[in-house]
């Protein structure tokens, strides 16, 4: 009895702590829409990371093939510029939190990205296409900038006296938080000016123009113009860190506003620091991929190496923002050759689809285990949904992800536990019918069929192993689900069905088996 009750608390305890795994995967999954907008995102956040993850072929996401654009840097980095570029990408993604993306390498050098549950196309390309190179240039005085745009004007007038139609920077320019700014709308107007080879030549030795990010101003959509230095004073190469919080410094256009924190290194401190120390009262423009996050001024030396990037962003902005800094710069653009993206209707359908099949197969292996073992066949189906909930909770344990391949796996699994019952059963009718007692034949039924199903079970999870090691995507999902669902076999199976059959035989002393 004593013993009974030691198993049977263990098999109370480990399906306790596995339905409480369970619980957010199925809240999350039961869930209506309607119930899901009243959530707070932070809440639904949380339940969905802690639930079961679907793959690409069962809840829908992003599927692109990319490629690494090599034409634009030197001979001498352009080998082995895929393979940078693959582990910044899968940095990059792993950091953003996608649930067992796909991300691989093909033979003609391209990269196979899948990310499910991924439904946010321009997020998603944004993040990964980003070059994400950082850079730290001095801003000329704003005197200078007027005194150049004053120059590209007269230029353009002598370039073109008769032309009526053209258009002078002082036309598009507006003054903004004491600079200047262009319209959105007047955009391609102003690149088009500045690139005239007459304008490069007049433009301050070593400065260019950049706009900054697009904000909203009582002109309507603005971008800031700025003049900067050419050449950087520091790159992005020296980060150490980078995260995102709320600004909680005393300029009011920024409190409460998501900023991203850098952090440098040993070496790109110092540099800061004498950057810093060398330029009071001057401007220092953050760029990013040639766009002006912020152009703070110094106002004093910061020898800690820390900065902070400003530039109107949302928390997923910023966000996302810090994690292409923390992942590092891409070492060549990426162009996307093919994407597609496979909606929630379709994951839809295949998990309805899988799930007939499997409730279908699950209520045939259940019939014939009642009507072929009788009473013992009920313990056998008290076996496989143990085994089932084992299997679940495990996966979401383990953050697996359940792919349609995976569910053939757990269709498999039952078929696969079913067998290790029937050889158990069928010993201990062997031993029955050559004249033991209940008890006896039940201990040497389960003693002997052991060693058949351990032998059976080790072959199959090898194969699953080695499935599971070797293999990519699908097959690695059908590899995981084998896996787990091996172990819980020989679990429910050997463990759990003798524990029913010890209280019967042994506890209450039944004189006959249901067999």
């Amino acid at each position: 009895m004593r013993s009974v009750l030691y198993r049977g608390l263990v098999v109370i305890f480990a399906l306790g702590i596995s339905l409480w795994t369970l619980w957010p995967t199925f809240r999350f999954y039961t869930m209506t829409a309607e119930e899901k907008q009243n959530l707070s995102s932070e809440y639904l956040s949380k339940l969905k990371k802690r639930s079961l993850s679907l793959g690409l072929d069962l809840q829908g996401g992003m599927y692109m093939v990319l490629e690494v654009d090599k034409s634009k840097i030197p001979e001498d980095q352009a080998k082995g510029a895929e393979d940078r570029a693959l582990e910044i990408i899968r940095n990059r993604i792993d950091q953003w939190g996608v649930a067992e993306p796909m991300i691989q390498k093909t033979e003609e050098g391209k990269i196979i990205v899948q990310l499910p549950g991924v439904l946010e196309r321009q997020r998603a390309e944004e993040l990964i296409g980003k070059t994400a190179l950082l850079e730290f240039r001095l801003v000329a005085d704003q005197q200078i900038l007027e005194q150049t745009v004053r120059n590209v004007d007269e230029t353009i007038q002598n370039l073109w006296k008769d032309d009526t139609s053209m258009v002078y920077l002082q036309d598009i320019l507006v003054s903004y938080s004491g600079g200047l700014a262009v319209k959105e709308s007047d955009v391609e107007n102003f690149k088009k000016i500045i690139d005239l080879p007459e304008v490069q030549n007049i433009l301050p030795q070593g400065y260019e123009f950049l706009l900054g990010k697009a904000e909203t101003s009582e002109e309507g959509r603005i971008r800031p113009v700025y003049l900067v230095k050419k050449e950087p004073e520091l790159t992005g190469a020296n980060i150490k860190t980078a995260n995102h919080t709320i600004f909680q410094g005393q300029d009011p256009a920024y409190a409460g506003s998501p900023i991203v924190e850098l952090h440098f290194d040993k070496k790109g401190a110092t540099r800061f620091a004498f950057i810093t120390g060398s330029n009071i009262g001057k401007r220092l423009a953050i760029v990013l991929d040639g766009v002006v996050q912020s152009a703070p001024v110094i106002e004093e030396r910061i020898p800690t190496g820390d900065a902070i990037i400003r530039g109107n962003f949302t928390i997923d902005e910023a966000k996302e923002l810090a994690i292409v800094l923390r992942a590092g710069a891409l070492p060549a653009p990426i162009h996307i050759v093919e994407e597609r993206t496979i909606g929630a209707s379709l994951g839809k359908d295949a998990v309805e689809k899988s799930l007939k099949a499997f409730v279908f197969g699950f209520i045939l292996v259940i019939i014939f285990m009642i009507i072929y073992y009788k009473a013992s066949g009920l313990v056998a189906t008290l076996a496989l949904i143990l085994n089932l909930i084992f299997i679940l909770a495990v996966m979401v344990a383990l953050k697996a992800t359940l792919t349609l391949p995976g569910m053939a796996g757990l269709i498999l699994t039952v078929g696969m536990a079913v067998d290790a019952n029937v050889l158990i059963f069928e010993r201990i009718r062997e031993e029955l019918r050559a004249g033991k007692n209940p008890k006896m034949a039940v201990d040497a039924g389960f003693g002997r069929a052991m060693i058949t199903i351990f032998d059976a079970n080790l072959t199959t999870l090898i194969a699953a192993l080695v499935l599971l090691r070797f293999g990519t995507g699908p097959i690695k999902g059908f590899g995981t689900v084998l896996t787990i669902g091996i172990l819980s076999n020989f679990f429910t199976a050997i463990f759990v069905a003798k524990i029913v059959f010890d209280y019967f035989v042994g506890v209450k002393r039944a004189q006959k088996i249901s067999i």
